[in-house]
């Protein structure tokens, strides 16, 4: 296996925080303590990556490949990151701690532009046995799935090659009118994506 570069670990990093701030989200709204933990496993996920990306950086400075203003700022903009892990993890605590979310802070998380879905799906649906990459469902209905769980299997941060069965259930985020095409896609009652 190859050393991942200073770029790809930034870029790791950054994805995902991005995608813990989405989980944590999701286990607040559908009160799963599942994809809470997964949270705490990509945080120190992080702080490993961000603790190599250190010390990458800095034996990058020492070889004169990389400059020390340079240097600075692939390490702040990796620090940055790293709080947005931080502060998911914080989230995700709310639901690991069975505290009550109030119905003011639900309203507001589903009142945002972007909306969170979960999905079913079904035998017969056009989504069953084909990949997330031939259906463009993030084009095509604007929701990305961000999570799925395949019988007891989750799958975090799905990509193009990830194929969808029956019995899967879709976690995604995206606009409003994306969710109800979505979920009419997933349980069958429309096959025109």
């Amino acid at each position: 296996m190859t050393k991942k570069t200073v770029e790809d670990i930034v870029l790791e990093i950054k994805d995902k925080s991005e995608l813990m701030i989405d989980l944590a989200y999701s286990s607040l709204l559908y009160d799963n303590t599942t994809i809470a933990k997964e949270v705490y496993d990509l945080e120190d996920l992080i702080d490993n990556l961000y603790r190599s990306l250190q010390r990458q950086t800095l034996e990058s400075v020492e070889k004169k490949k990389l400059s020390v203003d340079d240097a600075l700022a692939v390490l702040r903009l990796a620090e940055a990151s790293e709080q947005i892990a931080d502060a998911a993890q914080e989230i995700a605590d709310v639901e690991l701690r069975d505290v009550e979310l109030h119905p003011i802070l639900k309203m507001s998380i589903r009142d945002s532009d972007v909306v969170f879905t979960r999905a079913q799906v079904k035998e017969g649906s056009v989504l069953c046995k084909k990949t997330l990459g031939e259906l463009k469902l993030a084009s095509e209905t604007g929701m990305m799935v961000i999570a799925m769980r395949h019988g007891n299997k989750w799958l975090y941060g799905p990509n193009k090659n990830t194929k969808i069965d029956s019995g899967d259930i879709l976690f995604a985020k995206g606009p409003e009118d994306g969710e109800k095409h979505l979920i009419e896609l997933a349980t069958g009652k429309t096959n025109k994506i």
